[in-house]
C-alpha cells in the first residue's frame, strides 16, 4: 500500500496536438452515436478510439467484468492513447478494483477522466500508483450532451496543460459559492462521489484523507443520507487530518439546506469549507484535478493550483 502523504504523485503527459482519447465504459451501459462522437473530437483537433465494451450491456453493467477490465488495461497499455475518457457512471467500477493491474497503470500514466461511479477507479489508482486523475466531464451526458461552459473548456484546459502552478480553477460567476467556514488551507485535492467514498471504506481503495482538501459531491441522496455518509466518514476517522473541504453539487439539495449539516460535521474541525462548487452531476460541470496540490480560500471563494499537473 502506498501512503499518499509521503510520495510524489505520478504526473501524466499533457495532451499533444491531435491527441487520441480512449472511450471506455467501466460502469453502467449506455448507447453511443459513434459518428457523433468522432465528429465531436475531430472538430476540436482530436481523435478517439471506441473500445469494445462501450457497445455491450449486461443488465446494469456495460458488458462483462472481464471486458470492461480489458478495455481499461488496453487503453492504458496502448502508446497511441493519450487520455482515457469514461462514457458514464452508474455502477460497476468497484467490481474491477481487485483485478486492476496497478503496475501496468504505473508504467503508463495517462489522465483518467470521469466522476460518479468512476470515483472508485480514481481512489484505487491514486492509492496504489499515485497517478493524478480528473473529476470531469464524461462523454455522453456532459460533452455530447452539450452542457454549459465551462464544462468542456475547464476539462480541455487542464488536460492540455494550460493551467499550472499559481493558476486559479475558474468557477462560473453566475453560480454563487458559499463560505461555510472561513479560512485558507493547502493540500492534495482528493475525494469525489460521497457514496463511493463510503462504499470503499475497508477496501483496498479506501481514501487516505490526511493532509487533504476533501472534495465531495453526490446525486439522488436525500439530506438524511448525506448526513449518514458524512457521519460514516467521521466515525471512520476520515475527517481527522483534513485541511479543508470543497463541497460540490448535491443534486436536489440546495446549499442553504446543506449548510446546517456542513457546519455541524465540519465546523468542529476548524478548517475552511467552501460549498456550491459546480462539479458533479450538474450543468455546468467544472473539472477538478484529483491528487493535485491546491490552495483553498473559502473567504475569497477560490481554488488555486499549487503545482503543475503534467510532467515536463
Amino acid at each position: 500500500m502506498i501512503c499518499t502523504e509521503t510520495f510524489d504523485p505520478r504526473l501524466p503527459a499533457a495532451l499533444p496536438g491531435n491527441a487520441c482519447f480512449a472511450i471506455v465504459a467501466p460502469a453502467g451501459p449506455t448507447r453511443l452515436d459513434a459518428q457523433k462522437a468522432s465528429q465531436w473530437f475531430a472538430s476540436r483537433g482530436y481523435r478517439c478510439r471506441i473500445y469494445p465494451g462501450v457497445d455491450q450491456a449486461e443488465g446494469y453493467l456495460a458488458g462483462a467484468d472481464q471486458q470492461r477490465l480489458q478495455d481499461l488495461h488496453d487503453a492504458f497499455a496502448d502508446p497511441a492513447i493519450d487520455a482515457i475518457l469514461c462514457m458514464r457512471g452508474g455502477y460497476g467500477s468497484m467490481r474491477l478494483l481487485d483485478q486492476l493491474d496497478f503496475e501496468l497503470i504505473r508504467r503508463n500514466p495517462k489522465p483518467l477522466i470521469g466522476y460518479s461511479d468512476i470515483t472508485a477507479l480514481h481512489l484505487a489508482i491514486f492509492r496504489h500508483t499515485g497517478l493524478l486523475a480528473f473529476h470531469g466531464a464524461m462523454l455522453n451526458a456532459d460533452l455530447l450532451g452539450a452542457k454549459r461552459e465551462p464544462t468542456e473548456s475547464s476539462l480541455l484546459a487542464q488536460l492540455s496543460g494550460q493551467l499550472g502552478e499559481g493558476d486559479a480553477i475558474a468557477h462560473p460567476a453566475d453560480f454563487a459559492l458559499s463560505c461555510i467556514v472561513p479560512g485558507v488551507a493547502s493540500g492534495r485535492l482528493l475525494g469525489g462521489n460521497l457514496s463511493i467514498l463510503g462504499a470503499t471504506l475497508g477496501t483496498m481503495a479506501e481514501i487516505d484523507t490526511q493532509g487533504s482538501i476533501l472534495f465531495i459531491e453526490d446525486v439522488n441522496e436525500p439530506l438524511y443520507r448525506v448526513d449518514r455518509l458524512l457521519t460514516q466518514l467521521r466515525l471512520a476517522g476520515k475527517l481527522e487530518g483534513v485541511k479543508g473541504v470543497l463541497v460540490g453539487d448535491f443534486a436536489g439539495i440546495t446549499v442553504a439546506a446543506l449548510t446546517p449539516l456542513l457546519q455541524d460535521i465540519f465546523g468542529p474541525l476548524g478548517v475552511p469549507v467552501l460549498a456550491g462548487w459546480r462539479s458533479g452531476h450538474c450543468d455546468p460541470n467544472v473539472c477538478l484535478p484529483l491528487g493535485g496540490e491546491v490552495v483553498l480560500d473559502s473567504e475569497k471563494l477560490s481554488l488555486v493550483l499549487a503545482q503543475d499537473l503534467f510532467r515536463g
